[in-house]
């Protein structure tokens, strides 16, 4: 394929030979492969919407009672900047930085999403606390399925980059790591995506 050509993910470009050429199909048929995991996060979406309401809540604790909007504000402040820092791995992949910069970049990829995933399971903690379990009503049952599955996704894009980390530090970065860095930028980045939407439309729209 041309090295002018692009799809949803890093494009290596032509001196990457058949890395390049591999990633055209593989990193998009995975893209397409999340959109069926954005159906998914699309329907939790349309669900919470539906609970959103005084009957939905059914008289237990609501987003004004539970929600601390600066522990959200920290964890978007960590997983958009995991998103900014798995910019280095796409350049360093690119531009052959050699593996310690990419093993660099992923670690703190993996720092950053661990930060992530503590401020969120330290809420959910503190929510419980307060009586906001899953069973107290269909608002809450929605808002810990729709957060909680982000939350899941976070935690195995963090396996995954600890895996290939373990790839590049044994194999090097041959063309079929170079593939699966290249898919799993673009999986990371779709979780910046779906957070984005978890933050403005859960957080922010019930407390507007």
């Amino acid at each position: 394929m041309s090295e002018k050509s692009l799809y949803p993910g890093l494009n290596l470009g032509g001196t990457h030979g058949k890395a390049h050429e591999k990633a055209e199909s593989t990193v998009f048929g995975f893209w397409v492969f999340l959109m069926s995991d954005l159906i998914i996060f699309g329907i939790l979406f349309a669900s919470y919407a539906s609970y959103l309401n005084p009957m939905g809540m059914a008289g237990g604790p609501g987003p004004n009672d539970l929600f601390d909007i600066t522990s959200v504000a920290i964890q978007t402040a960590f997983l958009l900047f995991g998103g900014i820092a798995y910019a280095g791995v796409s350049l360093g992949l690119k531009y052959e930085h050699g593996r310690a910069k990419l093993i660099g970049w992923l670690l703190v990829c993996a720092v950053l999403g661990a930060g992530f995933l503590f401020f969120e399971v330290k809420d959910f903690i503190t929510q419980a606390g307060e009586g906001g379990t899953p069973q107290v009503s269909g608002w809450l049952s929605s808002y810990w399925a729709l957060v909680g599955l982000h939350g899941f996704h976070v935690f195995s894009g963090i396996l995954w980059i600890l895996a290939m980390i373990g790839q590049i530090a044994t194999r090097g970065v041959d063309d079929a790591v170079k593939i699966r860095l290249s898919m799993l930028g673009v999986f990371w980045h779709f979780l910046d995506l779906i957070w984005v939407g978890i933050f403005s439309f859960v957080f922010l729209v019930p407390l507007a």
